[in-house]
């Protein structure tokens, strides 16, 4: 009889546990945005694929990111450069497929990208391999510096970019959290992913750091190594082109990385809600200023931030670091005063399985410097 009530009592509990779930899963869905811009494109940064340590091949990835309606995917490879995922690169699936590697240096892990290829293998030396790199045209932006290699910090000596979250970092730490949301996968994988997420505290306070000394780039990267559809659909690089994206792959190819390359473009956690149609410049009429520009500063700048979207978000306008206000407007614009580092970041306060802590967009940086 005892058996019988302990049995019960676990068929119940279980019984529970799926209703719970089935609701929370089923009735997710992300926020839609607005009218597609062909100037706006939209893709993914660091995959990796069977020419180092992913599951599938480029063609499968190209053919799931089509699925996803990305522009573009960049593959990231382990190797010192890998020649191989450099070879795949080119139109697939009506995808830009983009390479550069992952290399291992003293410091951690560094991703090379838009360099030309090495007569022979690069440096393992961090500041020998960025020499190298930019020798040959490239850059460079360091991967996952919180976490599985972590980044060594030392002089700063001319990266591009940070990652600012890397969703296999974080899907390996926070396993734990990811357990009761595991049935989600079958239905709806990207509502276990964002279940996962964690504020990215420590990379954001080291990239204002950085942006002091040297302007560079913030990313959301996936790091992709298996469950590739989901995290295709997760963390989105919205690039702002000055044309609509060229159909020749040598042009496109420049275009995109010309794009990241000059911090033109912003994060998203697309799998929260759509962002396309976030917009943050300074200037008025023909003189404007977008992300990624440094703006010589003598007299008070007006910042332009536009966020259309019909539901409910907080936008915050950081100063070096430092919240300058908060609005729940659409439109927002703010006289700045002060030379310095200024970006943005977005918050859903929409139902969302996306922590409110997390900075659902993250725009890169306009610098005001003093002539």
């Amino acid at each position: 009889m005892k058996k019988r009530k302990i049995l019960f009592s676990l068929l119940t509990l279980l019984l529970v546990y799926f209703i719970w779930i089935s609701f929370l899963v089923l009735r997710f869905k992300p926020y839609k945005s607005g009218t597609p811009n062909t100037l706006e494109v939209e893709g993914v940064y660091h995959i990796h694929t069977r020419f180092s340590d992913g599951r599938k091949d480029v063609d499968e990835i190209a053919r799931l990111a089509s699925l996803a309606q990305l522009d573009f995917i960049i593959l990231t490879d382990h190797g010192s450069p890998n020649f191989k995922s450099l070879a795949s690169q080119g139109w697939k699936e009506g995808v830009l497929v983009l390479s550069g590697s992952e290399l291992s240096v003293s410091r951690g892990h560094l991703v090379a990208l838009d360099f030309k290829l090495p007569s022979r293998q690069f440096s393992q030396n961090t500041e020998q391999a960025v020499h190298e790199v930019s020798a040959l045209g490239g850059f460079c932006i360091i991967a996952h510096p919180y976490s599985k290699v972590r980044w060594s910090w030392g002089e700063f000596i001319g990266y591009s970019g940070l990652e600012l979250i890397n969703a296999n970092t974080m899907l390996k730490r926070n396993y734990l959290l990811f357990i009761p949301y595991l049935p989600a996968l079958l239905i709806k994988p990207e509502y276990a992913l964002l279940k996962i997420l964690e504020e990215p505290t420590l990379s954001l306070k080291k990239w204002d750091e950085l942006n002091n000394l040297h302007p560079i780039y913030g990313y959301y990267s996936i790091d992709a190594h298996l469950l590739y559809r989901p995290l295709l659909s997760l963390l989105h690089l919205h690039l702002l082109l000055k044309r609509p994206l060229s159909p020749d792959f040598k042009t496109a190819r420049g275009e995109v990385l010309d794009a990241l390359r000059q911090g033109k473009f912003y994060n998203a956690i697309e799998a929260a809600s759509e962002a396309r149609g976030f917009r943050f410049w300074a200037g008025e009429g023909n003189e404007t200023t977008s992300m990624g520009e440094t703006l010589a500063f003598s007299s008070p700048v007006l910042f332009r931030i536009e966020a259309p979207f019909p539901f409910a978000k907080e936008i915050h306008l950081v100063h070096n670091g430092k919240i300058l206000l908060r609005s729940q407007e659409n439109s927002l614009s703010y006289e700045a005063a002060q030379p310095g580092t200024y970006r943005v970041e977005v918050y859903l306060r929409e139902r969302s399985p996306l922590s409110k802590n997390i900075p659902w967009i993250v725009s890169n940086p306009i610098y005001l410097k003093k002539g």
